[in-house]
């Protein structure tokens, strides 16, 4: 992938090798000049698991201390006081069969996130091969397979992030957005590691974070030492 001058700038401006605890890593990035948008900060996780076998699956949800930053659109695929819960609950879009319909013939994604309640997954199962890989499709274990629309929709709105292995057992994930103080982002950033320690695996052996970084979308990323981490 070809960089871009600033990329190649930002690089000679540290150790890209050297290993550095959270807020270090932090300081590094809030260091770096801006880009002309407000740049996301993800973390990255590689995971000493393999995502093959059932019992090593890592996923679940959470919602980040000082949220993402950003203001995410609900679709809520629910029926009849189910929706209006949704409605009156902040859901930006509330439908059941019309909403499908609307994805698979028009190819309409202008959402965040989906929530359904556990009727409605017959329906929303239709939707796997699209959702799926948005990262989108309902899930119990995520909790936006539920009963309690007020709760989940909350969630959402407040920061509420999930993260899954992808298949080369690495998790991608969102922890706010470069314009976050540095005690915002070591916070949100903590807080996630600690949501992925709790949620090892019994069956992982050996060292469970294998590596770890830190990068805004248009700065290189920074490693965290995954010694420095708590588990």
């Amino acid at each position: 992938m070809k960089r871009s001058k600033r990329y190649a700038a930002l690089s000679e401006k540290f150790d890209k090798h050297e290993l550095v605890d959270v807020e270090a890593a932090v300081k590094t990035i809030k260091g770096f000049d801006n880009a002309k948008f407000d740049e996301t900060v993800e973390m990255h996780f590689r995971l000493g698991v393999d995502g093959r076998h059932a019992d090593q699956q890592v996923r679940g949800a959470m919602v980040l201390p000082h949220g993402t930053g950003k203001t995410k659109k609900v679709l809520v695929f629910a029926k009849g006081p189910k929706a209006e819960e949704a409605k009156a609950a902040g859901a930006d879009y509330v439908g059941a069969e019309d909403m499908a319909e609307k994805i698979q013939k028009e190819g309409w994604f202008d959402f965040d996130a989906v929530v359904a309640t556990p009727d409605m997954m017959g329906v929303v199962g239709r939707l796997g091969k699209v959702l799926g890989p948005k990262g989108m499709m309902p899930n119990p274990k995520s909790g936006t397979v539920t009963m309690d629309l007020n709760k989940a929709l909350e969630d959402i709105k407040a920061g509420k992030v999930e993260y899954r292995l992808d298949k080369a057992n690495i998790i991608h994930c969102v922890i706010g957005k470069k314009s976050f103080t540095e005690q915002q982002l070591v916070e949100n950033a903590n807080a996630l590691i600690a949501a992925i320690a709790k949620a090892k695996p019994a069956a992982a052996k050996g060292q469970y974070f294998k590596s770890i970084s830190m990068a805004a979308t248009m700065s290189p990323g920074v490693k965290i030492n995954p010694t420095t981490v708590a588990l």
